[in-house]
């Protein structure tokens, strides 16, 4: 896989949905953006005056029932996790998304609208060398019972999950994905958001997740799924921690080289791994495409293989 170069969107494309918290409707439009721009939040119908908010760390506000990004004036757009994963998942490095309402559209609970939109839009290479964050040491972050760690790992960005959950019917569930676009696609950006109907309940009272539907939610009683049509994966819920955790960590700002292991994971602990990577300069260094492709040589074997080297598994074939 050649990845030497950053990559943007041919042209805009639109989706329209509701919000999970709100369920009002929300348009939401994928557009180009100039090298070095990484992902940039445009919140407009606000009075006429569109607000911006970059797509990074310190833009997270609040991470208790979705990845909120704001500034010092307030919550500019929620649940930012799903849209990020499918840019992130699909290769692409530059983007603006414009979103006229609160939240990013809940669509389906997964990341595959926002993936045929990608597709729809099409993606470009541009005339400027695709950087990275490589993990140099690890890092490790305990939250309650739940841990996360990024370590160490050349051969591109890899993800494993690990879900326990009370319910019976969810249990224990893992997951692992050496991170490409046709992995991803294929794998991940069909995995719903889900949930146990007594958590709904107590949320709609709370004035929250009044958008959520079996439409857009794979719901859980203490017996049995609740969606006639069934699950899209027999670890679907695994498979949609794994899709968070691409879009939370899409906030790094650039692609990392390394390998995220959680146990119970959730948008607080990524926020805090990440935010725990960033505030050690000994942990981390920024490279670009050619000293990424030189380290990757000799490292273990991950995604793919190329003239019997491994390639980080970033990004379409770009030369």
């Amino acid at each position: 896989m050649k990845f030497s170069r950053q990559t943007t969107l041919r042209s805009q494309a639109t989706v329209t949905g509701v919000g999970v918290h709100s369920g009002l409707p929300v348009n939401l439009t994928l557009g180009p953006a100039p090298v070095d721009a990484g992902f940039i939040f445009v919140r407009t119908g606000l009075d006429g005056c569109d607000r911006e908010v970059q797509a990074s760390a310190e833009s997270v506000i609040a991470t208790e029932f979705a990845t909120v990004l704001g500034d010092r004036d307030g919550p500019l757009v929620s649940t930012a996790e799903h849209v990020l994963a499918a840019l992130r998942g699909m290769g692409v490095d530059n983007a603006v998304i414009e979103v006229d309402g609160p939240e990013v559209p809940i669509m389906d609970g997964s990341a595959a609208a926002f993936v045929a939109a990608i597709d729809q839009a099409g993606i470009v290479t541009q005339q400027a060398t695709r950087r990275f964050i490589q993990v140099l040491k690890p890092v490790q972050v305990r939250l309650g019972d739940s841990f996360g760690e990024l370590r160490p790992h050349a051969a591109g960005f890899r993800a494993e999950v690990e879900i326990d959950f009370a319910n019976a019917v969810i249990g224990r569930q893992s997951y692992a994905l050496d991170l490409n676009p046709e992995r991803f696609r294929r794998e991940i950006a069909r995995a719903r958001t889900f949930g146990c109907m007594s958590d709904v309940a107590r949320l709609w009272s709370a004035g929250f997740a009044l958008g959520a539907s079996f439409e857009n939610s794979v719901v859980f009683d203490d017996t049995r799924l609740l969606n006639t049509e069934g699950l899209r994966y027999s670890d679907e819920c695994a498979r949609h921690k794994v899709l968070d955790v691409v879009g939370d960590l899409a906030l790094a700002g650039l692609p990392l080289l390394g390998a995220y292991r959680a146990v119970r994971p959730g948008h607080k602990l990524n926020h805090a791994v990440l935010t725990a990577l960033m505030a050690d300069r000994s942990a981390f260094r920024v490279i670009e495409a050619e000293t990424a492709r030189r380290s990757s040589r000799g490292a273990e074997v991950g995604s793919g293989m190329v003239g019997g080297m491994v390639a980080p598994a970033y990004g379409p074939d770009v030369s």
